[in-house]
């Protein structure tokens, strides 16, 4: 079915969406917020961001001021993506980028992709611990000043607002998720005069809306192919399907977004016989407009355009100067350690430019020292690592002279710099400095097969590209610092070894994850109480890093420090929220404790937030233990914790485990539970070592985990330190 986006306008541009009717509540809801949004802030365009009933997937909703097909690159925005929308739904805080400058500073990946001046507002759309979106507006860049507290406190508001009534539609029951293609709304019209002068114009003029589409067009659009009156109401690229073509996307993108005047030449139809045409785009508030006149044929045109397709452009198509820098930023955002960064850049920049020798050396103590290479004979860079910054070498002057270095021959090379030992007689050498924000981090060099000359652009394009390099680099630096602080207080803040109790076997199991800051702030433990149960203990705090691991040692003191005395599971988990919120106000956690005695099986069970147990009885069968519970930890202070009793019968088997373990990008949460619930059943229950392997080796395995994983397996033997066999 088709959403229709009409409140307020006399016509609608419509999306449609996969899963049946769409909620019209819902709709008028988001699009109300949107037009409100930009008119608060002096936008030009805006929309919604909603979550969706994939994990971690937020999707475009609502779009106002823009082609929704200019913006399709972004209708789908998962939350752990270094992007403005996805950090103002992370964090719960607001995102202002007013210029261009301040969001490549921040969100360099941004810019690569949309690469104008303009100005940016995200402000994440939430309810209490609900957090349904992202609300943003687009607006002209305003360099040298920033966004007005009064711009952000209405844009607050008109979040605050659709909160609001979000809240009250999932509250009425309706699930507050989105699924399909976003509500493109159009912008409000206005009249246009003068029209007796257009027609007297041999050019053809239209008038386009902020959607893209075609208002008024002069008696000179016949010229186009088809008749003014035809095209009147059809989307732009739709009518002119040539100006449709991607090797002309970007222009109409830089005049939607940037406010400024583009003037480009395109071929008029998809023939070699077609004439070239100019076509200039003068932007404004409520809209373009779009002037076509004749042109000579350029000296030179994008492949798309000479030979013009149904696929996407092929890379070797596009402007060098442009997608180089672009490909490799994109790819630098994704890398987070300086190996990664390397791999990176021998993935993107040596194809790009035709090389096939890569070394770069990072500076430490004012010597440089190798940390990757590629294509050089094996050792040949040997004798250059450790080199002080006094030695005169092309990869040490590169550094300490701030200036690239270009050499079009092995022959020049060694001119420059005799007797120096060269790993090839016939080349090209290319030595870039690589500095971050006015500070040294080492250099770069890149190796050619053969003699070759580096073009001004070529040289302008290097250079930059090397102070990407430089920031990611001195990211991952930072990263390796922090991660190697965190590992090792997460490592120290871990029980050692388990308590050993007679008629029970523990056994525990902790992953760091490997995207981003791979340490969180999971944690497991058994606690031999003062009343003479064995409390089983997991817990997972928000965020990653050395605040999360640090966190999570003060929750585990907690715990264990209410249980060894002696309180009942409910008045445990309670005092341990209220001290987290004592603690660190905002700081979340989920946690689950079962208090069991090990002589009976019984045990009794509390929950805050965190997934559901699972039980594997004696005979095999496993099944998802369904526990009420409370909120997070570090919520509510005056929070209750329901109890639920529960027996382990001897020979079963208890498993505690966070969400790591079972979600994975793109997979419902339910389903990871299921498989796990599956891989328990159909694991030997003894010995238990081999059992929490079993559950782990899936993920152990996997290159990339988002998340860190803890696992606590918690078995009734027979006495004998066994578990009966199922």
């Amino acid at each position: 079915m088709h959403l229709r986006a009409c409140r307020g306008h006399a016509d609608c541009v419509t999306a449609r969406t996969d899963n049946g009717p769409a909620r019209d509540a819902t709709t008028r809801v988001l699009v109300r917020a949107a037009g409100e949004a930009v008119q608060a802030v002096g936008g030009f365009a805006g929309g919604v961001y909603l979550r969706s009933g994939t994990s971690g997937l937020l999707l475009l909703a609502a779009l106002t001021g823009l082609p929704g097909s200019l913006y399709r690159p972004w209708w789908r925005m998962h939350v752990n993506r270094p992007f403005p929308v996805a950090e103002a739904y992370r964090s719960g805080r607001s995102v202002h980028l007013p210029n261009a400058e301040s969001a490549m500073r921040r969100f360099p990946q941004l810019m690569a992709g949309l690469p104008f001046p303009f100005g940016s507002l995200y402000e994440p759309v939430g309810a209490g611990t609900e957090r349904f979106g992202v609300l943003f507006v687009l607006r002209p860049a305003t360099p040298g000043t920033g966004v007005g507290t009064g711009e952000g406190k209405r844009l607050q508001a008109v979040a605050d607002g659709l909160a609001a009534e979000l809240a009250e539609l999932e509250a009425a029951g309706e699930p507050v998720s989105w699924n399909g293609d976003p509500v493109l709304v159009p912008a409000p019209g206005r009249a246009h005069g003068a029209r007796e002068a257009l027609e007297r114009l041999t050019q053809a003029v239209l008038s386009v809306d902020r959607g893209g589409r075609i208002r008024h067009v002069n008696a000179a659009a016949a010229r186009l192919g088809a008749g003014g009156p035809e095209l009147r109401g059809r989307v732009l690229w739709e009518a002119l399907p040539w100006l449709g073509l991607p090797a002309y996307e970007d222009n109409f993108r830089a005049v939607f977004m940037s406010g400024s005047p583009v003037r480009f030449v395109a071929r008029r139809g998809r023939q070699a016989s077609e004439e070239w045409v100019s076509v200039d785009l003068y932007p404004a508030d409520d809209g373009v407009t779009v002037v076509i006149g004749t042109a000579e044929q350029p000296a030179s045109a994008p492949g798309s355009a000479v030979r013009p397709g149904t696929g996407p452009v092929p890379a070797a198509d596009r402007a060098p100067a442009l997608y180089r820098p672009v490909a490799l930023a994109i790819a630098l955002t994704e890398a987070v350690t300086a190996r990664q960064v390397s791999a990176v850049v021998t993935q993107e920049l040596l194809p790009a430019f035709g090389g096939r020798q890569l070394a770069i050396y990072l500076l430490s103590e004012r010597h440089l020292y190798l940390a990757w290479e590629t294509g050089f004979p094996q050792g040949f860079l040997d004798r250059f690592d450790g080199v002080g910054l006094d030695v005169r070498l092309p990869g040490v002057e590169t550094l300490t002279t701030g200036r690239p270095m270009f050499f079009e021959s092995m022959e020049h090379l060694a001119a420059a710099y005799p007797g120096i030992p060269l790993d090839a007689h016939v080349g090209a050498r290319a030595f870039l400095p690589l500095i971050a924000s006015g500070r040294p981090v080492g250099s770069c060099i890149l190796g050619f097969d053969a003699p070759r000359g580096f073009s001004p652009q070529e040289r302008t394009v290097l250079t930059a590209l090397a102070g990407l390099i430089a920031q990611a680099l001195e990211r991952a630096q930072r990263y390796d610092s922090e991660a190697a602080l965190a590992r090792g207080l997460q490592s120290a803040l871990l029980p050692h070894r388990l308590p050993v109790r007679e008629n029970v076997v523990t056994v525990g199991r902790y992953l760091p994850g490997t995207v981003g800051m791979d340490v969180g702030g999971d944690w497991y433990d058994v606690i031999e109480t003062g009343t003479g149960l064995l409390a089983l203990v997991i817990g997972d705090v928000q965020g990653h890093g050395v605040a999360a691991a640090a966190t999570m040692g003060q929750l585990r003191s907690a715990v264990r420090a209410f249980a060894l005395s002696g309180n009942a599971p409910q008045d445990v988990m309670a005092g341990t929220n209220r001290l987290l919120i004592d603690l660190d106000p905002g700081q979340f956690a989920s946690c689950c404790y079962v208090a069991l005695d090990p002589d009976t099986g019984r045990a009794l069970a509390v929950r805050a937030g965190h997934p559901q147990p699972l039980l594997r009885h004696a005979g095999g069968w496993t099944e998802v233990l369904d526990l009420p519970g409370g909120v997070v930890l570090g919520v509510d202070p005056d929070e209750t914790y329901p109890v639920t009793q529960v027996r382990l019968e001897e020979g079963a088997v208890f498993a505690l485990y966070t969400d790591g373990l079972v979600e994975k990008p793109g997979t419902d949460f339910d389903v990871g539970v299921e498989r796990l619930r599956s891989a328990l059943a159909a694991a030997r229950p003894s010995p238990l070592t081999e059992t929490a392997d079993r559950l782990v080796a899936e993920a152990r395995g996997s290159v990339e985990r988002p998340d860190d994983i803890a696992l606590l397996l918690a078995a009734r033997t027979a006495g004998n330190g066994a578990v009966p066999a199922g």
